[in-house]
């Protein structure tokens, strides 16, 4: 099928479009800290989006680079789109924050500026002033033996528009900015939140002795984010422009943020000096500096305005009374959590860490907690003298700080550790583990579709997978050699790798359902959808009359509703965990379901090495069909994509709702309770080993 520009929706949009979805939760009959967080969530999203996305289209602009997708969008077209996009989009945000705190304010919590709060509460605010706010911020005067200062990516501050009290026709300009070391609000009661800008302004006098205030306001800005533009969402901007291209404005401001009302003069001055064009200037009427939400959400004297809280369980067999690797002895296992709890994961590694029979751990980390127990349980088991292998990628984006302190404490143990592949980001999850026996070596391994951290475990949904199987056991031996040595011959036989491979066998199973026409069905759940190859592949299929179903939680470059794309289905799920597993089915390839640490995108099908695992177990299978089956059910949490590229809610079928995420904390935890219940465990077992079927 030969492109064309109008067959795919723009990366960029559809974005945006999925953060309209994190924001719709607020339209919900959810609990109203809930809504919060997602208020929080849209808005930390959104400088992301800027700092990484808008900055990079900057880039591309300055450089003269015309096109940078498959839908021929140009940087210009898209950085207009994208602007039209967020300032109609402002309007919604501004009208969900308003109607939550006047919410809350009916449950006796309350966010309220200094200057409406009774004496009282303003005499602690004064006292709060001095004792913490006064010693750490930073007064700034601007003229002409004061230059503009450097300010850091999303500095908070307040900008300030003062004249001599002796001489009032000397105005003068300045600002007063808000560390982050200081809370975003200063909590003068359990009940009551002020935001620190108001307390800061009504002490502006205070902080500039001599001089009189005549008018303030708070802003924030964004710029490009430096180092990370190299990596992650960037990195297909990065592409384009090391083709020849030398231009890079590092850190450039791409956003300021102001409070609506502002005094026309104190906006001149902080333009004049930043320099940002006038599109990527946003006037609020509400608080900035939002996602600092997640303090007020987290006050646990009002839990009753949370969701309930789920606790992830341990079901069989790992709940017996049998090492980790006996269990894996018997049979593969899969775990979808947070539904089941992360805890085999860590316990696989520290058995591994403490037991004499172990000779070898490797493993790969991409994203680990600060305090992570299994890279203490890697450090312990190479203090004990065990091989171990872990390659940390130090290129995953935020994370390279804590990354590189945990790399140097592996390696003081006695690890061995690889930095990275040239040219490649390793995104891999697996750890294989080399017991002795005798003379025997026994080979274990765990494969996933999302990072070893346990804190992200409990609200991402990912797929974990035991095995014992010997070509498992072969793949992973020959991709660690390939990490730890040289290997052109970047081949797997049972697992697929990118850059080599995953791409070419989700194109070769495409294939296959496109020979057997209006028989063929592919159902596919994933993170993003861009890859032009993979997409022309799907539209083939359409047309073949192939069912196609898939559940895309974020970007889909895909087009719907058009003659090649009738067959197709697009839904994406925004609940209360973020959707991270990819799952792949494929009616009549042998094997059918694969679990894979991989989005269909360019940068992970072509520039990072990944993996694609396929289950052949039966109940495995079964397990991940009921886990899609579920999602195509969900009427609550599910949006459809339509042909423009907008997306709708679900509608309901006979006024039935059902909530997928919550259909699997229930039906999870009725397993649980049964398992407490019934002594010899035969009743509990029998629903786990059919997990999620009665569904």
């Amino acid at each position: 099928m030969q492109n064309s520009p109008q067959m795919f929706l723009n990366r960029e949009l559809s974005w945006l479009a999925f953060n309209s979805r994190v924001l719709d939760q607020c339209s919900k009959d959810i609990p109203l800290l809930e809504k919060l967080k997602f208020i929080a969530i849209y808005c930390t999203n959104l400088d992301e989006f800027y700092m990484i996305r808008v900055a990079g289209l900057k880039q591309l602009f300055s450089a003269g680079i015309t096109i940078s997708g498959v839908d021929e969008m140009t940087p210009l077209m898209q950085l207009k789109e994208i602007r039209k996009y967020l300032h109609k989009e402002k309007a919604k945000l501004e009208y969900y924050f308003k109607e939550v705190v006047h919410a809350l304010e009916k449950e006796n919590l309350f966010i309220r500026a200094y200057e409406k709060l009774d004496e009282g509460l303003k005499q602690k605010c004064n006292e709060y002033f001095f004792s913490h706010i006064f010693p750490v911020i930073v007064p700034i005067a601007v003229d002409s033996t004061h230059p503009f200062p450097h300010l850091n990516n999303l500095s908070f501050a307040l900008a300030v528009k003062l004249c001599d009290q002796s001489h009032e026709d000397m105005i003068k300009f300045g600002m007063i900015r808000i560390p982050r070391v200081l809370p975003r609000f200063y909590q003068v009661q359990n009940n009551i939140y002020v935001p620190i800008e108001s307390i800061v302004q009504r002490h502006v006098e205070e902080i500039f002795p001599g001089y009189k205030l005549l008018a303030s306001v708070a802003f924030r800005v964004t710029r490009n984010a430096d180092m990370a533009i190299e990596e992650e969402e960037a990195d297909d901007f990065m592409m384009i422009l090391e083709q020849g291209l030398k231009l890079r404005r590092k850190g450039a401001f791409v956003r300021l943020q102001i409070q609506k009302g502002a005094d026309e003069e104190i906006v001149q001055f902080l333009n004049t000096h930043m320099k940002i064009f006038h599109k990527d200037v946003y006037e609020y009427s509400t608080l900035l500096n939002l996602p600092q939400l997640w303090q007020i959400a987290g006050n646990k004297t009002f839990i009753n305005l949370l969701s309930p809280s789920y606790t992830p369980k341990v079901l069989p067999p790992f709940n017996e009374n049998l090492s980790i690797f006996e269990c894996i002895d018997k049979q593969d296992i899969l775990l979808f959590h947070p539904y089941e709890s992360f805890d085999p994961v860590y316990k696989f590694i520290k058995e591994a860490s403490t037991d004499p029979r172990v000779i070898s751990i490797r493993m790969t980390l991409y994203r680990v907690e600060k305090n992570s127990n299994i890279v203490q349980a890697l450090i312990d088991a190479a203090s004990e003298g065990k091989q171990v292998t872990v390659m940390v990628e130090l290129k995953a984006r935020f994370d390279e700080e804590n990354n590189l302190h945990w790399a140097k404490a592996l390696e003081e143990a006695g690890a061995h550790v690889i930095y990275g592949i040239t040219g490649f980001k390793v995104h891999a999850k697996l750890a294989q583990v080399i017991r002795k026996e005798g003379e025997e070596l026994k080979f274990y391994m765990h494969l996933g579709t999302g990072n070893y951290n346990a804190n992200t475990a409990r609200i991402y949904t990912d797929v974990s997978y035991f095995t014992r199987g010997v070509d498992f056991a072969q793949d992973t031996t020959s991709f660690f050699h390939i990490l730890s040595g040289f290997n052109k011959n970047r081949r797997l036989q049972v697992l697929s790798m990118s850059p080599n491979q995953i791409k070419e066998r989700i194109l070769e199973m495409i294939g296959v359902e496109i020979g057997k026409g209006k028989e063929g069905a592919i159902i596919a759940k994933m993170n993003s959808l861009v890859d032009s190859d993979v997409i022309n592949a799907l539209y083939e299929a359409s047309k073949a009359g192939v069912s196609i179903q898939l559940i895309i939680r974020g970007i889909c470059c895909l087009r719907v509703g058009e003659e090649y794309s009738q067959n197709i289905k697009v839904r994406s799920i925004v609940g209360k965990y973020l959707e991270h597993a990819r799952i792949f089915y494929f009616k009549h390839s042998l094997p059918n379901y694969f679990i894979s640490s991989a989005d269909l995108m360019p940068r992970n099908l072509e520039r990072r090495l990944e993996l694609m695992t396929p289950i052949f177990d039966e109940n495995l299978k079964a397990k991940l069909a009921q886990i899609l089956h579920l999602q195509l059910s969900d009427t609550e949490l599910a949006y459809e994509l339509q042909k423009d590229g907008s997306y709708e809610r679900v509608k309901k079928i006979n006024d039935k709702t059902m909530n997928s995420q919550e259909k699997l904390e229930e039906y999870v935890g009725r397993i649980f309770k049964t398992l407490k219940k019934d002594r010899d465990q035969s009743r509990a077992k029998r629903l786990a080993s059919r997990l999620f079927r009665d569904n």
